[in-house]
Order: structure tokens, then sequence, then C-alpha cells
């Protein structure tokens, strides 16, 4: 039986890194797609079985490539099974400050680069009747927060989307899964824009105590294997999903007192 095969998007640091490094120890065949070929290079032969692992460099803003990326890709292994969605670039600026153009970019980058690459290999999943997507969201996927405006709104747009090609594409065993972290102990934030389309470069301080990359990606890969619909991962900060659901009045009232950058 041949080994499943994932392709990562944003392996080259931080969630998708640790996430390549456990999918390759536990057996699995792995492309890893991001914009700095290097470290992806560095990534694999990091990993358990770097033959096992295949460099694919990829740009969520090119939607132009992703129809010959997607042929790369299928033709490294002879197909993909898993597509982790995880590339992606963060925000901290408040709306009166952050121009449309940065709005636009956190659009481009984490929605439709996402949703051109899930269309361009989306084929492929029909044809073998089985595919999986894991989207790595966030928690502000569920809900707003200050200073992660249309980064928040990008999130939200994925459930949008994902939860749609579920229930279009169910039978034709096409499994979907939301992953929203928390607070990982990644460099989101030091790479995230801000009201001019600068980096931030530092990290936010819950950032810097959150969980760790490897933890988060282990809580991943049981999320994927066990084909779990949605997840959420992190510390207490994932109570304010339920807090929010339930007791909206007063996740209002906690939002905007949060410490949140």
């Amino acid at each position: 039986m041949s080994k499943s095969v994932i392709w990562i998007t944003g392996a080259s640091s931080g969630i998708g890194e640790a996430a390549a490094k456990k999918f390759s120890k536990e057996g699995y065949q792995v492309i890893l797609s991001a914009r700095k070929v290097q470290e992806l290079d560095r990534v694999k032969s990091t990993c358990s079985f770097p033959s096992e692992a295949k460099v694919l460099p990829l740009d969520l803003v090119e939607i132009d490539t992703f129809g010959e990326k997607v042929k790369t890709a299928i033709a490294l292994f002879g197909k993909v099974d898993i597509l982790l969605h995880n590339g992606g670039i963060s925000q901290r600026s408040l709306i009166k400050e952050t121009g449309l153009e940065v709005d636009r970019k956190l659009m481009e980058v984490n929605f439709f680069g996402t949703v051109a690459l899930t269309k361009a290999i989306l084929p492929h999943f029909l044809s073998r009747q089985t595919g999986h997507f894991a989207v790595v969201s966030s928690l502000v996927g569920k809900f707003g927060s200050p200073y992660r405006s249309s980064y928040a709104a990008s999130k939200h747009a994925l459930h949008g989307f994902f939860d749609t090609l579920r229930a279009e594409h169910f039978q034709d065993q096409i499994a979907v899964t939301m992953i929203c972290p928390g607070f990982i102990r990644t460099n989101v934030s030091v790479n995230a824009l801000t009201a001019d389309g600068s980096r931030l470069g530092k990290m936010d301080e819950a950032q810097a105590k959150g969980m760790s990359p490897e933890a988060c990606a282990s809580e991943i890969f049981k999320a994927i294997t066990r084909k779990k619909e949605e997840v959420n991962i992190g510390g207490k900060e994932t109570l304010a999903v339920y807090v929010k659901r339930f007791f909206p009045g007063i996740f209002s009232k906690i939002i905007k007192k949060a410490k949140v950058r």
C-alpha cells in the first residue's frame, strides 16, 4: 500500500515546519511549499526521511502558476492525498490607520491564494474520489480581535468557503478540517503587516508565551488523521470561542480590554 502524501504550504517555518517534521516522522511523504527555497531545503534536511520529502517553491499571490504547481506536486509522488493550507500572513494595525492596500494584501494571500490553490487541485481529488483539505485558520476566524481586522476577516472567509466545500463534496469522499490555533510560539507576529504594509518586526508577548509549534503540529496531526471537521488549538485563549458563542455580551466586554499585542 502506497504511503499517504501531504502537501504543506507555509512549510519554511513555524507551524508548517513543525507539521512537516511530524508527518514525515509518522511515515508520510511530504511536499514542502513556501517562497524561501533555502529554508525549505533546511526543513527537508531535518525531516525524519529527507528522501521522502520534496521541495516545491510556491508564492500564494502568484495564482497563475497554480495549475502547473499542482501538476508538479502530483508528479512528485504520483498523487496528493492531503493539502494542508498553512501559508499566510498576519496583521497588527488599527482599522483607522490601515491602508486599503494592506487589507487587500491580507485577503489576497490568506483567502484568494488559498481558494485558488484549492480549485487547482480539486479536480485531482474528484478524479480519485478521495482527498482532504486541512486549513490553518485561527481563533480569530471565529471572533474579531483588535489590531487584526482584515486578518480576522480573511480567516472568517475561509470558514465560509470551506464549510461550503465540505457540504458540496462530502459525497465525493472529500474531507475538510478547519484548524484554529490561538497563541503559538512562531514568528507570525514578527512578520505581521502594520498599517503601512511594513513588518511589525517583533514578537507579541502573548505569542512568546504560547504553545510550541511542535505541540500544535501534534494536535494538527491528530485532527487530520481523525478527520475532525474543526479543532481549536492553544491554551486558555481557546475558551474565548465558547464565551463568544454562549455569552456574547460578556465576550464583547472581555475583548475590548484584552491585551492582544
